[in-house]
């Protein structure tokens, strides 16, 4: 069973969903990062975790607790069916994405696009509340396209919280379904921090965790005066350091080396290893822990070049933890 964990301490700081990125491995990296950050799966579609490998795509380490799966979809029966499922593999939180703009999910009717449906959204909510004990979160943007006005994105909101929903990750952009990829969905339009600020003033009864731009510790403060939360996506990715440092000033602890951090990982890699995954699959979520430090690209490079190759393990990271103190020596 999931250890019992306080719900605001656990809302303000969170690692976001980042398909192709968040699986189980990385999680469980996360987790030595920030002992105390909520972390999310990747989204899944409700239809893979019907008819999926469901141990493939829901096994999680008891470690990774408080964790979140994000769901996708737009039927409210089948989502229910899904939540359900993801409640009894262990999950803490079930959060539905209304917030990705890929052509993928505009075609199947699910992400960004539901923002503009927000009953039928309704209904799937509150068909995922119906069916769980749980809490049943949603993640959005503030509009797709050109809906500028505050009021409609607020209008959103209370549509989707009148069925009890109370927690909402708020990307803080909209979100342009044509002639933008998801990458440039993420930089391109503006940010508009303020609008979290508002709905978190004027909805004091929910809590609002803000996602998009937060890239620094100064900047997590701020926004944690007026929010409940922040949630960093390829700021906690790239540079997974930062996020120990975040953990560390927020929730207390010492802070720890790039070295103490990788070797508290590593059992939990041998033991990946010896189930037989392949040190590649683990050691891409590590790439950016030595970020901006002397050697960081030298550890990159051992790494990236080296885990690919049949049987590497344990003693290639070694190999590239020496030769960063190598680095950092001559850099003294």
């Amino acid at each position: 069973m999931p250890a019992v964990h306080a719900a605001a301490e656990t809302l303000r700081l969170s690692v976001a969903p980042m398909i192709d990125w968040t699986d189980t491995f990385c999680r469980a990296f996360h987790r030595v990062v920030a002992p105390h950050a909520r972390v999310y799966t990747e989204m899944l579609h409700a239809n893979a975790v019907l008819h999926g490998d469901r141990e493939r795509l829901l096994g999680f380490d008891a470690s990774q607790h408080p964790v979140a799966l994000q769901l996708g979809g737009s039927d409210p029966a089948l989502l229910a069916q899904a939540a359900r499922i993801g409640e009894a593999h262990g999950y803490d939180e079930i959060n539905l994405n209304c917030g990705c703009p890929s052509d993928r999910v505009q075609a199947g009717k699910f992400g960004a696009c539901l923002m503009r449906e927000p009953d039928l959204v309704a209904d799937c909510v509150a068909a995922m509340i119906g069916a769980v004990q749980i809490p049943v979160t949603m993640k959005c943007r503030l509009g797709v396209d050109d809906d500028h006005a505050y009021e409609k994105f607020r209008a959103f909101v209370d549509v989707v919280a009148a069925t009890g929903c109370t927690r909402f990750v708020v990307h803080a952009r909209n979100a342009w379904l044509q002639g933008l990829s998801p990458k440039e969905n993420r930089e391109i339009p503006p940010l508009r921090h303020g609008w979290a600020y508002r709905l978190k003033a004027e909805r004091p009864q929910l809590d609002i965790v803000l996602n998009g731009g937060i890239a620094s510790i100064e900047a997590v403060r701020e926004h944690l005066a007026k929010l409940d939360g922040v949630m960093l996506g390829r700021a906690a990715y790239h540079t997974p350091y930062l996020l120990h440092e975040l953990d560390v000033a927020l929730f207390g602890g010492r802070l720890r080396t790039r070295e103490q951090l990788l070797r508290a990982y590593l059992p939990y890699v041998e033991r990946k290893l010896g189930e037989g995954v392949a040190l590649k699959n683990i050691s891409k979520h590590v790439l950016g822990l030595y970020h901006g430090q002397p050697g960081g690209r030298l550890f990159r490079q051992i790494l990236s070049e080296g885990a690919h190759k049949p049987n590497a393990g344990i003693e290639l990271v070694e190999r590239a933890i020496a030769a960063t103190k190598d680095a950092l020596a001559s850099a003294a």
